[in-house]
């Protein structure tokens, strides 16, 4: 009978430790890769059917677009690039052609990459005639020696480097403009875009890109271009990609600290994840959500509001589309 019990507790034992501490060599899947395109208070009754419909085909069209370059052997970087760059130029998200307007009726975009292999990573913010920022990011990452550039200097610096520059009448939509009157009068709006994957290789990236906070005064810049906020990639451990109120991101270093629970407490990607967005940020009041993959291959997806938009895919054949909670 001893012996009997000592053996379940022997086995409960290695059950929990390997629950709590993930840091094996066994992947989980080859490759996998996870998108959000914003939270916030979102509710079924504030959608047509229609409207939703729209919604989940487009998130459907960006996965998939980056899961096939990921199971033809690309990189990461290349696919959070390219399913971000849809999304920007898709006008129903808050980045790129959807991008919000500021108080003055314009429109300034920020936007990150980060290559977990060496820790390089790329951002822009503040500018309002690139197509698409994530792109002008990437260049920062790669052709500069710089880390963050801003306004006229990012945009004079994509465009010497190949970017395509536009006219800014090019973000006008009518629903962003309507967005900006409601908030003249009562509200504000947030929204962000962003792509995790890890490719074949073992390399894990990220890449975020919003319009910012409809409404937004005085140059104001959120998390998505500050590196360990609203974007962050490590071999190590993970790679995450935020949204939501970008002031509460930046002060708690959130997407840092989820990879730093993974690093020095052992934590799972999930627990570590979880900790952050429903312990730390709640007990603040600040709201939003991460999507992230780590380097085993799990995917978790968190967020502390009533929808985000969002969609993942892995090698193992699971797949997801969803928008509310």
């Amino acid at each position: 009978m001893k012996a009997k019990q000592l053996f379940y507790t022997l086995a409960l034992g290695v059950f929990l430790f390997s629950a709590c501490n993930p840091a094996s060599d066994k992947k989980v899947n080859e490759w996998a890769i996870a998108l959000h395109g914003g939270a916030g208070a979102m509710s079924p009754e504030n959608y047509t059917p229609e409207q939703i419909q729209q919604y989940e085909a487009e998130l459907t069209a960006a996965i998939e677009l980056g899961a096939e370059i990921l199971k033809q052997g690309g990189t990461s970087l290349d696919a959070v690039e390219q399913v971000v760059r849809y999304l920007e130029d898709c006008p129903l998200f808050n980045a790129g052609r959807g991008a919000v307007f500021t108080n003055d009726g314009k429109n300034e975009l920020d936007a990150a990459i980060m290559n977990g292999a060496d820790l390089q990573a790329g951002a822009v913010a503040g500018v309002g005639d690139i197509k698409n920022p994530i792109t002008a990011a990437r260049m920062v990452m790669e052709k500069s020696e710089h880390v963050l550039m801003v306004g006229k200097g990012a945009s004079l610096f994509a465009s010497q480097n190949g970017a395509e520059v536009i006219d800014s009448s090019y973000f006008y939509t009518e629903r962003s403009y309507r967005a900006l009157q409601r908030a003249l009068e009562r509200d504000k709006k947030m929204g962000t875009v962003g792509c995790v994957a890890l490719d074949k290789h073992g390399n894990l990236a990220a890449a975020t890109s919003t319009g910012g906070m409809t409404n937004k005064r005085y140059g104001r810049v959120g998390d998505v271009p500050i590196i360990g906020a609203g974007t962050y990639a490590n071999n190590n451990t993970c790679a995450v990609s935020a949204t939501g109120h970008g002031e509460y991101f930046i002060r708690y270093t959130v997407a840092h600290d989820i990879s730093a629970l993974m690093e020095y407490k052992g934590l799972s990607l999930a627990k570590a994840a979880d900790e952050v967005i429903h312990k730390k940020l709640e007990e603040v009041d600040g709201r939003g959500g991460i999507i992230s993959v780590d380097k085993w291959g799990n995917v978790h997806l968190s967020f502390n509001t009533s929808g985000m938009f969002r969609a993942f895919a892995t090698s193992g054949g699971d797949r997801g589309v969803n928008i509310f909670n």
